[in-house]
């Protein structure tokens, strides 16, 4: 059987055809990057909060739970429930001071940060009387993987999420710092805890906070559009042997940027949002 002619002799297109067939299968190629980087990155759009909690599962979030190791989420402790990121205690016998974190996979410098929080439930047993209704969001946080294994709270500035009993007034908003240091008002404070000026929120109600962050110049904790802490100059303590490493590392004490993460300190709390606004330098 003879073949036909045209498959004996191979067409040759022109070297112009021939060009721009490459060039377009560069450019698709180049569109999978593009498109394979939008799947994975963080485009917090400058000016427009953007959130970092997609309401399905803990996607761009790492636990770092004391005594184990990074991404170890023990007892199924961070979790999401009718699409509300939850810190749930109901696989642990004792908390024993079992603190954790998690941790959001960017770093930021200048932000707003907000979150919706409520406490619900009974605390954990064995937790600490001073972490009844308590968590916080830690900002300009060290890198987990910086953390010892059997260490506390990461090196950051923590805004503390406290929760009334319904009978005693106790802030919420409030500043503590493992590790750190700030200024106010030309003062540093060294002491580990301050209160803001907020009012108590008892029960299980949603409360709104908000974090105005400007590197090293100032952080404000804001409530209901009132700002009710203010501070500047954050920093590393070299009191903290952990954070002096942390200094000598990085070549000062200075503090401008660093990561966000939420706590779990024994009393079950949920986060309906989690959003950030990204602003200029």
């Amino acid at each position: 059987m003879f073949q036909n002619e045209t498959n004996l002799y191979p067409r040759k297109e022109p070297l112009e055809f021939i060009g721009r067939n490459r060039f377009m299968k560069r450019l698709y190629f180049l569109s999978l990057v593009i498109v394979s980087l939008i799947g994975s990155a963080t485009f917090a759009e400058e000016g427009k909060w953007v959130s970092l909690f997609n309401g399905k599962d803990l996607t761009g979030w790492t636990p770092k739970i004391k005594g184990y190791e990074l991404g170890e989420n023990y007892a199924d402790t961070f979790r999401v429930e009718d699409g509300l990121m939850t810190v749930s205690y109901d696989g642990y016998d004792k908390f024993d001071r079992k603190f954790g974190h998690i941790f959001y996979k960017d770093k930021f410098s200048n932000y707003k940060f907000r979150v919706e929080y409520r406490f619900i439930g009974d605390q954990c047993a064995g937790g600490e009387g001073w972490a009844f209704r308590n968590s916080g969001v830690m900002v300009h946080g060290e890198d987990p993987a910086e953390m010892d294994k059997d260490q506390d709270f990461p090196t950051s500035i923590e805004v503390q999420l406290l929760g009334g009993n319904g009978n005693t007034p106790r802030t919420t908003s409030n500043l503590c710092t493992p590790g750190t240091n700030v200024v106010m008002k030309e003062e540093l404070i060294k002491k580990h805890c301050v209160s803001s000026t907020s009012e108590t929120y008892h029960g299980d109600q949603w409360v709104t906070a908000e974090i105005e962050v400007r590197g090293n110049k100032v952080i404000k904790h804001i409530l209901d559009g009132e700002t009710v802490l203010e501070y500047n100059k954050p920093q590393l303590d070299e009191r903290d042997e952990h954070a002096k490493a942390l200094a000598e590392k990085q070549g000062g004490v200075m503090l401008s940027g660093g990561t966000i993460s939420l706590q779990s300190e024994s009393h079950p709390v949920q986060f309906r949002k989690v959003e950030i606004m990204v602003l200029e330098d």
